[in-house]
């Protein structure tokens, strides 16, 4: 029976490189995909290509290329990946280059765009229907990325591609794509659809799925120990043409994969496990069986699907503002009173109508879970005061940053190691628009 071996390179934009190049060498696979964007890195990286025409794709491309195109050019492996970002066709450019560079003749590059409908949505062309209360203005926005689905992947795909850089997809549409092109599914079989969702939706965060954010050491019954997460590897799928998948990672890699990582990689992100939306089906999680087959080996099944949602999710990148960002620290006795102090002088002369929010936390005692779950923690011997503000301007929100470090000697006894940052606050609105507005393109480039 034929069987398909799909790896996963990358869970984000910054993850480590070397397990993707462990997956190239050493686990047979006919894919290797990259899943690189989240919502707020593409709205920034709208803002480096508005820099430079030539930037917008992902900061790691060129040296995730030297890293795994030989192995992959020469093992037949195809490499799908979002690292197209604001740019999928400088991103193919820059492929081309090094690929040319290191001598690989013959590959074919796809760039897949058509995601970016910022300019008919701020004309008024398509109309977009919020999903949190009224937009922001359209002249506060930076980006606007429609969530696309296999249809362009799979273009690239039949027409040959090697390499396939896109811009904003649903992420699990990267793995479901060569699913269907290897088998040959019909994309409105909605049991498939749904399945193929299942384990892309598994291997999108890469080392998620093999202990990486899992492990939580010194439990009595040690099931949440991961061995080996200094040399995480990461995972990947043996898939059969039902769909069913066996998951597993490069025999010697660190990591953990078992079906309590898979059942917890399985409920990420999901507000509903019975309808998970995306551009290809309604997906059904809730019928999902996960069973260990093995050491590191677990067999996958059971995902099913509805009809394709009539919309299209999009991302609105938006300038919200400035945050100014201050810490210092107070050590030794009495501690937690001085560190108290510096928490209400702050908020005593930073209060008033400059910020749209204000915050203030004493990192190692409150700052995560807040004074509630805390009031009854012990005395910390050492602390951190931290203010936070958002503003307008960059002038008032770096007031914040001042105001901290003038605590040295205008605030309780003992203060150090006081920094500050003032930056461009981007935030992220959600809306829907209508799947006929959004026009995908494949642009193929050959070395």
């Amino acid at each position: 029976m034929k069987t398909v071996r799909i790896g996963a390179g990358a869970g984000y934009s910054g993850d480590r490189i070397e397990p993707a190049v462990e997956l190239a060498e050493k686990g047979a696979l006919d894919y290797l995909v990259f899943e690189c964007l989240a919502e707020r890195t593409i709205a920034l990286a709208q803002k480096a290509r508005l820099r430079d025409p030539a930037a917008g794709y992902d900061p790691l491309l060129e040296e995730r290329m030297e890293a795994v195109l030989p192995l992959c050019a020469r093992s037949g492996i195809r490499i799908v990946s979002n690292m197209g970002a604001a740019n999928p066709a400088a991103a193919a450019e820059k492929t081309l280059e090094i690929a040319r560079r290191m001598g690989l003749g013959g590959l074919r590059i796809a760039a897949v765009s058509g995601d970016d409908v910022i300019e008919p949505l701020r004309s008024g062309v398509v109309a977009a229907q919020s999903l949190e209360g009224a937009l922001p203005p359209g002249d506060r926005w930076l980006s606007a990325n429609a969530y696309l689905g296999v249809a362009p992947i799979l273009d690239a795909l039949r027409a040959g591609a090697n390499v396939i850089l896109t811009g904003r997809v649903a992420d699990p549409a990267l793995f479901l794509a060569p699913l269907i092109h290897e088998f040959g599914w019909s994309v409105d079989d909605w049991n498939l659809m749904g399945q193929g969702t299942v384990v892309g939706h598994l291997l999108e965060c890469a080392g998620q799925l093999t202990g990486g954010y899992f492990a939580d050491p010194g439990s009595k019954d040690g099931r949440k120990d991961v061995p080996g997460l200094a040399h995480l590897g990461f995972p990947l799928a043996e898939v059969s043409a039902d769909g069913s998948a066996v998951l597993s990672k490069v025999e010697g890699s660190g990591g953990l994969l078992n079906r309590a990582t898979c059942t917890e990689q399985l409920l990420y992100e999901i507000q509903d496990p019975a309808a998970y939306y995306t551009p290809d089906v309604l997906a059904d999680f809730s019928h999902v069986a996960i069973e260990e087959v093995g050491r590191d080996r677990v067999r996958v099944t059971g995902g099913r699907g509805r009809v394709r949602p009539a919309a299209l999710k999009v991302s609105i990148g938006y300038h919200d503002g400035f945050l100014g960002e201050g810490q210092i620290s107070y050590a030794g006795p009495n501690a937690l009173a001085r560190a108290e102090l510096a928490r209400d002088i702050l908020a005593e002369r930073l209060g008033g109508g400059s910020f749209a929010e204000l915050r203030f936390d004493l990192i190692g005692l409150n700052s995560i879970h807040g004074a509630l779950l805390s009031r009854d923690a012990p005395v910390p011997y050492e602390i951190r005061v931290r203010a936070a503000g958002r503003a307008d301007s960059h002038r008032a929100a770096a007031l914040v940053v001042r105001e901290v470090e003038a605590l040295y000697t205008n605030g309780p006894a003992g203060g150090g190691g006081a920094s500050g940052s003032t930056k461009e606050v981007i935030a992220i609105a959600s809306a829907l628009v209508p799947r006929e507005c959004v026009s995908p393109r494949v642009e193929i480039l050959e070395s």
